[in-house]
C-alpha cells in the first residue's frame, strides 16, 4: 500500500538568507510535494505492480461503458465520454496524493456540463479550459479554503437532485422515446405525454439490463469473503463471481450491444442504437478559443465566456468538492493522508491537459474509485492502466461502439446515480440539527429549477444562517446577585448591536439598574466597532451607578482593550473576583 504522502513544507520562523530561502525552495522535499510520485516510486515493488495492473484493468472495464453513458448525460457524442476519460490517469498517477482516486467523466458534471453547453463540444472543451485554469489558480494560490463555504447540506441537497435529474432523463432512452426537451419540468411532462409512442423493444432491453445490473451489484454486495477452509474451487468460483460482479457494467453493454448487432443483421431494427461515431485517438490541438456556427456566424471567446456566466464559478467548484471528498472518505478508510491543495492543483491540470484532447470537465468517480480501492489498487500507477484501455477501445473498437443501444447505456446511468439518493440524511438532519434542512431543501429544489440557481441558492441560505449565528451570539445570563454574562462565541462587529440590547434590556433598563460581570474567556478578538460599543458601555453604566466588570480577558483581547484607553475598564482573572469586587461595591 501507498505510504502516506509527505506534507507540504510549511513557513519557517525566524530570519532566513536569500540563499537558505532559495535552497528550501528547490529542495527535494518541495519537489516531493509538488510531484507526489516521488514519494512513493523509489519504494515501488514487484506486488505492487500486480495489484495496480488488476486494478487498473478493473477500472478500465468499469469507465469504458459509463464514459460513453455519461457523455449521453453531458449531450455530446459518446466519443466524448472516452476522450474525457484517460487524461485523468495520466495526470493524476504524477500528481495525486490518494492511491485509490480516479479521475474521469461523472453524472454530476456531464449534468452541470448540459447545462451550460447545450451540446456543443467546442464549447464543452472550451469550458474545460476554463475549469481547469480556473482550479489549477486557486491551486498555486492556495485559495482551497473557499470549497469550506459550501455546507454539507448544500453538497447532498445537490447530488440527490442531481440523482433524480439525470435517472429520470434516462427513462426516455428507456422508452425509446426522441426529441424530449431537457428542461426537467418540461422533460417530466412530454415523457409521460408521449408513453403511447414507446418503442417494446427498448422497453424490454432496458428493463433486462436494468434487472441483470441490479441483480450483479447485488450478488457483490451479498458475497460473502472467502474463508481459509475454503478449497481452492470454491476461492477460484467466490474470485469469478466477484469479478463478473464488478465488471457488470462492460458485460451488459457488450451482450446489448451483441444483441442489437444480431437483429439488424436479420433487417429487423427494433433497437434505438448509439449509431456512427468518430473512429480513432482525438487529434492533440490547442482548444479552440472561438467557434463558428453553421451558419458561418463567428463567436468571440468573450461572448462564450459570458454565456457560461456563473457555470465558471459552479463547475470548477463542484468538481473539486467531488473528488476531493471522496479523497478524503478513501483517506480515511485506507488509513493514508492527502494534500487537499495538491488535489486541486491534480484537478485542475488534468482538466487544462484534457482541453487539448477534446475533454469535457472531469473529477473524481465516487464508484470508480471504489472498485480501485476493492481490487486492491496500491499506488496511482493504476490510472495508466485505465488510461491504456481507455485509448485502446478509442483505437480499436470504436466501431463495435454504434451497436451499443441507448437503453442499456440509460440502465448503467440509472444503476450509478441511485446510490446518490439518499433519504436517510434528511433523517440525520432531522435528529442532529433541523435547521440544516433549509439549506439542504433549498439547493435539492431550486436545482430542478436550475443546476446553478440550487447551488447558489443554498450557500446563500447557509452563509445567511452562519452570519446570523455571527450576529446574535448565544449569551448566558445567571444571576448571583449580580448579573454574569458569558459568551459562547466571538464579538465581532455584527454582535455589538445584539450585546448592547442585551445589556440594556437585562441591565440598565432595569428598576434599579444592576451591575454586570461580562465573561469573555471565549472571546479571542476584538475590532474597532466593538471597542466603541464597549466605550460607551462604560460610560451608561457609570453613568447609572453601576459597575460593568470583564471577566477571563484573553491577553490578546486585553491588549487591544489597553491600548484603546477605555474609560474604567476593570478586568479580572475570573467572575469569581469580579463578583467579589462589585459586591464590596454593593455594600
Amino acid at each position: 500500500m501507498m505510504e502516506p504522502l509527505v506534507d507540504r513544507p510549511g513557513p519557517q520562523i525566524g530570519r532566513s538568507s536569500l540563499g537558505e530561502r532559495m535552497a528550501s525552495c528547490c529542495s527535494y522535499r518541495t519537489l516531493q510535494a509538488w510531484l507526489p510520485i516521488l514519494t512513493w516510486l523509489p519504494k515501488y515493488r514487484l506486488s505492487w505492480l500486480q495489484m495496480d495492473l488488476i486494478a487498473g484493468l478493473t477500472v478500465g472495464l468499469t469507465t469504458v461503458p459509463q464514459a460513453l453513458a455519461y457523455a449521453e448525460v453531458a449531450g455530446l457524442p459518446v466519443q466524448y465520454g472516452l476522450y474525457s476519460a484517460f487524461m485523468g490517469g495520466f495526470i493524476y498517477t504524477f500528481l495525486g496524493t490518494s492511491k485509490d482516486v480516479t479521475l474521469g467523466p461523472t453524472a454530476i458534471m456531464s449534468l452541470l456540463c448540459a447545462s451550460y453547453v447545450g451540446g456543443d463540444p467546442v464549447r464543452a472543451v472550451l469550458l474545460t479550459l476554463l475549469c481547469g485554469t480556473i482550479q489549477t489558480a486557486m491551486a498555486l494560490l492556495r485559495l482551497g479554503f473557499l470549497l469550506d463555504f459550501i455546507s454539507f447540506p448544500v453538497i447532498k441537497g445537490f447530488t440527490c437532485a442531481a440523482a433524480v435529474t439525470i435517472g429520470f432523463g434516462q427513462v426516455k432512452n428507456v422508452l425509446g422515446l426522441k426529441d424530449i426537451p431537457h428542461e426537467f419540468f418540461l422533460q417530466v411532462y412530454y415523457t409521460f405525454y408521449r408513453i403511447p409512442e414507446t418503442r417494446i423493444g427498448d422497453v424490454v432491453l432496458g428493463l433486462l439490463c436494468l434487472y441483470l445490473l441490479v441483480m450483479l451489484q447485488w450478488m457483490k454486495s451479498t458475497l460473502e469473503p472467502p474463508s481459509e477452509q475454503d478449497t481452492p474451487l470454491t476461492r477460484a468460483a467466490h474470485s469469478l463471481v466477484w469479478g463478473i460482479a464488478t465488471v457488470r457494467n462492460a458485460l451488459v453493454v457488450v451482450a446489448a450491444s451483441f444483441v442489437a448487432f444480431s437483429w439488424n443483421a436479420f433487417g429487423s431494427p427494433v433497437f434505438t442504437i448509439t449509431g456512427k461515431t468518430s473512429q480513432g485517438l482525438p487529434p492533440f490541438r490547442a482548444p479552440p478559443l472561438s467557434e463558428t456556427t453553421p451558419n458561418g456566424t463567428s463567436i468571440s471567446f468573450g461572448e462564450i465566456v459570458e454565456d457560461f456566466g456563473g457555470g465558471l464559478a459552479v463547475i470548477p467548484f463542484m468538481g473539486v468538492l467531488e473528488s476531493i471528498a471522496i479523497a478524503k472518505a478513501f483517506a480515511s478508510q485506507n488509513d493514508y493522508r492527502i494534500d487537499a491543495n495538491q488535489e486541486l492543483f491534480a484537478i485542475g491540470l488534468t482538466n487544462i491537459m484534457g482541453s487539448f484532447v477534446s475533454a469535457y470537465p472531469v473529477t473524481g468517480s465516487f464508484g470508480r474509485t471504489a472498485v480501485n480501492s476493492q481490487t486492491g489498487v496500491c499506488t496511482p500507477a493504476g490510472g495508466i492502466v485505465t488510461g491504456v484501455v481507455v485509448l485502446l477501445s478509442l483505437a480499436f473498437l470504436m466501431p463495435a461502439f454504434y451497436y451499443i443501444p441507448k437503453a442499456s447505456l440509460a440502465a448503467v446511468i440509472i444503476c450509478a446515480v441511485v446510490p446518490m439518493v439518499d433519504y436517510r440524511v434528511v433523517i440525520q438532519f432531522w435528529r442532529i440539527r433541523k435547521l440544516d434542512l433549509v439549506p439542504f431543501l433549498t439547493t435539492f429544489l431550486l436545482s430542478f429549477w436550475e443546476v446553478q440557481y440550487g447551488i447558489v441558492g443554498g450557500v446563500v441560505v447557509s452563509g445567511l444562517m452562519l452570519l446570523y449565528n455571527v450576529a446574535r451570539p448565544s449569551i448566558k445570563v445567571c444571576d448571583h446577585g449580580v448579573l454574569v454574562m458569558e459568551l459562547d462565541s466571538g464579538l465581532s462587529f455584527p454582535s455589538t448591536e445584539y450585546l448592547n440590547t442585551v445589556l440594556y434590556t437585562q441591565a440598565l433598563q432595569a428598576s434599579p439598574p444592576r451591575s454586570v460581570v461580562l465573561d469573555c474567556h471565549h472571546v479571542n478578538t476584538v475590532d474597532y466597532t466593538v471597542v466603541n460599543e464597549l466605550r460607551d458601555l462604560l460610560r451608561q453604566f457609570k453613568l447609572r451607578g453601576v459597575g460593568l466588570i470583564f471577566s477571563g480577558l484573553q491577553y490578546s483581547v486585553l491588549e487591544v482593550l489597553l491600548a484603546a484607553d477605555l474609560p474604567d475598564l476593570r478586568h479580572t482573572a475570573s467572575v469569581e473576583a469580579a463578583l467579589t469586587i462589585l459586591s464590596g461595591n454593593t455594600q
